[in-house]
């Protein structure tokens, strides 16, 4: 099976909107591994790993995140392939 790691960084209102609670049971719903995490300049930033389909299905979740958030812009990057073991919230 192929596996894709990507990074995503989501911009827009973001924090404090349980977006990295919600990231991590879409996580376990297409599941992927790798982590999320709140940055200093209000964006939510992930490091992800999971099939192409899962990846892709994460991905498009991040464009909307959960109800409370506005997001405003979402990049996606290829990565070279990491190692996650579970997906967590740091």
């Amino acid at each position: 099976m192929e596996w894709k790691s990507v990074s995503i960084q989501v911009s827009g209102r973001v924090q404090n909107v349980g977006f990295r609670y919600h990231a991590k049971e879409a996580a376990k719903r297409f599941g992927v591994k790798g982590f999320v995490r709140n940055q200093p300049d209000g964006t939510v930033y992930a490091e992800i790993v999971g099939t192409d389909l899962g990846v892709e299905l994460f991905c498009e979740w991040c464009k909307k995140g959960p109800d409370w958030a506005k997001v405003k812009d979402v990049f996606i990057c290829n990565l070279p392939n990491q190692d996650f073991t579970d997906f967590v919230i740091k």
